[in-house]
């Protein structure tokens, strides 16, 4: 009992000595909110300074450097490290951004974006500057985009493809669609309103968000109802890089235009003449470009005339085999090594294009002549394939086309991611 009473006098004497320190123990200081406040703001101050700029068009990329807020002397300690950057060659319109400490006055690294998927860094450290390229990744997946025809190729793509692909990546699908049927098929003037068309190919996209057409892989066209399909295949023994659903080789004895840029103006038969009036069979077709565009020979040949043509202007003539001449006319001015006699090969620039002659604007008339006579070059043009695949790349082909084909056909309109490489 004793016991019992002296441990109860012990705990009141602890509690009572604790009680007492925590009365005479001072208060914790409350929080100086000023300096919280301080600490937010700095934490909320960026540490570097941006600027965005462009090259302008004769803009020096020292004029550049100046205005980001470089001294003459950093201007030029950053373009000697620039060991990479050919100055000649620096596009107008090049995105450089410029990076500055917040509590710098100088500015500590320049990049400037060289191309698509190549930047150049220039960092400064104390008085010296160094430059260091970056090669971007793509990353490539492969898509399969369909459309059908209103009123041309361009518009087709575009309205398949456009929100999936931007503008300059739908105009380069069409320019690769239609070099894969540029020996069946002349985007400007055979196809019909109802046509359709479905491609497979690859597509790249940077970090930055900037889209490249690769290469064509398969197509289809359905032309007033008959269907050409063009499978990308290799074949050491064929010429070509694509072949029809038969095996046989799209690459054919002549090209279907002799402009890369499809733009007719008129086509064979019945109009009335720009300049001496009436109606008289235009014996050709006539292919609206600008001067200077590039005329190419639609097929391999030996150069019969080139000069003066009267009311045709600077004219060239190409004999080819079977008896085939092409004639262009009203050109500015003949390639370099193109004369009488002259050897050319297909799809090879020949001529440019002009308005010399009887012509009120810069166009190319072009002729098919067999046996001395002019003929539609619609007609005359008109192929059903190159050589044949041998036997032995059949199986090969077969399979690939086979697999190919029925990715095709699964998508409806639009753009249809297909697979990650």
């Amino acid at each position: 009992m004793k016991r019992h009473i002296v441990r109860v006098g012990l705990y009141c004497l602890v509690a009572l000595a604790l009680a007492g320190a925590l009365r005479f123990t001072p208060p914790l200081p409350e929080p100086d909110r000023k300096a919280a406040e301080v600490l937010v703001a700095q934490a909320a101050t960026p540490t570097w300074k941006l600027r965005f700029d462009t090259l302008g068009r004769g803009e020096s990329l020292q004029a550049l450097l100046r205005r980001g807020g470089l001294t003459d002397g950093e201007v030029a300690s950053a373009i000697k490290a620039a060991t990479s950057l050919d100055a000649r060659r620096i596009p107008a319109g090049m995105p450089v951004a410029i990076k500055t400490a917040a509590t710098d006055s100088l500015p500590s690294e320049v990049t400037l974006q060289l191309s698509i998927d190549r930047l150049l860094h220039l960092r400064r450290s104390g008085d010296s500057w160094a430059g260091t390229d970056e090669q971007l990744p793509w990353t490539t997946d492969t898509i399969v985009v369909s459309g059908t025809i209103a009123s041309n190729l361009y518009d087709a793509m575009d309205a398949s493809a456009k929100g999936d692909l931007p503008a300059a990546a739908r105009q380069q699908l069409a320019w690769s669609l239609a070099d894969v049927y540029e020996y069946r098929v002349d985007m400007s003037r055979d196809l019909q309103v109802g046509d359709e068309f479905k491609v497979v190919a690859e597509r790249s996209v940077a970090p930055t968000g900037a889209v490249r057409m690769g290469k064509v892989i398969a197509a289809t066209f359905k032309l007033s109802g008959s269907i050409i399909d063009a499978v990308r295949f290799a074949s050491e023994s064929v010429s070509g890089q694509y072949f029809d659903q038969t095996g046989k080789s799209m690459r054919a004895a002549f090209l279907r235009a002799p402009l890369e840029f499809r733009r007719i103006s008129s086509v064979f038969g019945g109009r009335e003449h720009p300049i001496l009036g009436g109606w008289r069979l235009h014996k050709g077709t006539d292919y609206a470009a600008s001067t200077g565009t590039p005329v190419r020979a639609i097929g391999d040949g030996v150069v019969s005339r080139a000069g003066w043509g009267s009311g045709y202007g600077n004219l060239l003539e190409i004999h080819h085999r079977n008896g085939y001449v092409t004639r262009y006319g009203h050109l500015s001015r003949f390639a370099s090594g193109v004369h009488v006699g002259s050897h050319v090969a297909i799809g090879q620039t020949v001529a440019y294009v002009g308005s010399t002659g009887l012509a009120t604007g810069p166009h190319l008339h072009f002729e098919v002549l067999i046996g001395g006579q002019q003929r539609d070059p619609r007609v005359a043009l008109k192929q059903s394939g190159g050589e044949p695949l041998p036997k032995t790349d059949r199986s090969a082909f077969e399979q690939l086309r086979d697999r190919l084909l029925a990715s095709i056909e699964t998508p409806s309109l639009g753009v249809v991611r297909l697979a990650l490489h």
